[in-house]
């Protein structure tokens, strides 16, 4: 049995590291960790995953970011301990945090990834949207939260708090 709740500070080294363990050496290199540099993830919105006994099983974090002048979310990155891989958590982590996003009002969601994954939930190709280099554009994926909700919307992916969503 698994709990999810929002993450807390006090989780926050535990959650980095998950990340390193599920992750290559450089994580932190890739274009979109520019667009979190100094930036807190979006409060009530990153959740983590422990078992009975309180250890971290998986944790998901999104970050406030612009698409040209309108706000979105930033979903990543997503883990889930090699103990628990199989299970479909990552997929109840991805899930879950899109219900929150889209109940805390948010309008879309954007992330670099596996198209094939990400398409179960949702995401698509966003051609008119540019992650800074060296991203692969063929990799930049969006979710509307609300019908038409990446309609129009173009430009660079640019970093910081956002106000409004």
């Amino acid at each position: 049995m698994l709990e999810l709740r929002p993450e807390k500070q006090d989780d926050w080294w535990e959650v980095e590291a998950l990340f390193d363990l599920c992750f290559a050496p450089g994580r932190e290199a890739l274009s979109s960790y520019r667009l979190r540099d100094g930036v807190p993830p979006v409060p009530g919105l990153s959740l983590v995953a422990r078992d009975e006994t309180g250890i971290l099983a998986g944790a998901i974090r999104f970050w406030p970011v612009r698409v040209g002048d309108a706000p979105a979310l930033l979903l990543g990155p997503v883990a889930v301990h090699p103990t628990h891989q199989g299970e479909g958590l990552g997929g109840v982590l991805i899930r879950d945090g899109l219900a929150a996003a889209q109940a805390d009002g948010w309008l879309r969601v954007l992330l670099v990834g596996d198209a094939p994954y990400y398409r179960r939930f949702g995401f698509t190709r966003l051609d008119d949207v540019r992650m800074p280099p060296p991203t692969n554009p063929e990799r930049v994926l969006g979710h509307a939260l609300r019908e038409g909700a990446w309609a129009g919307v173009c430009g660079d992916v640019t970093g910081g708090t956002v106000q409004g969503h």
